[in-house]
């Protein structure tokens, strides 16, 4: 898989199991590319959501949400994933 469909994916999983107003996904692999774990297929991505439904539950509660949507993603192709909620 390359980015372009992962972060396409991405954007399709998250808008279609969480309430968003504005999604954005960045591709952030380029922080890990000398990181010794570091694997060809697997992607750092950053993930801006703004969404009222995030908004109402605490951090750790919002990233599982994330976290359980994304699950398979996040075995198979997602290295690192940096998440930020408005």
């Amino acid at each position: 898989m390359n980015i372009n469909e992962l972060i396409a994916i991405v954007k399709k999983k998250l808008g279609e199991n969480i309430v968003t107003e504005n999604i954005l996904v960045e591709d952030k692999t380029f922080l890990h590319k000398k990181h010794p774990g570091n694997e060809k297929n697997k992607f750092h991505l950053k993930i801006k959501i703004q969404s009222k439904e995030l908004s109402k539950l605490n951090k750790i509660e919002s990233n599982k949400k994330i976290y359980k949507i994304l699950n398979v993603e996040l075995k198979d192709n997602i290295h690192s994933l940096q998440i930020l909620i408005n």
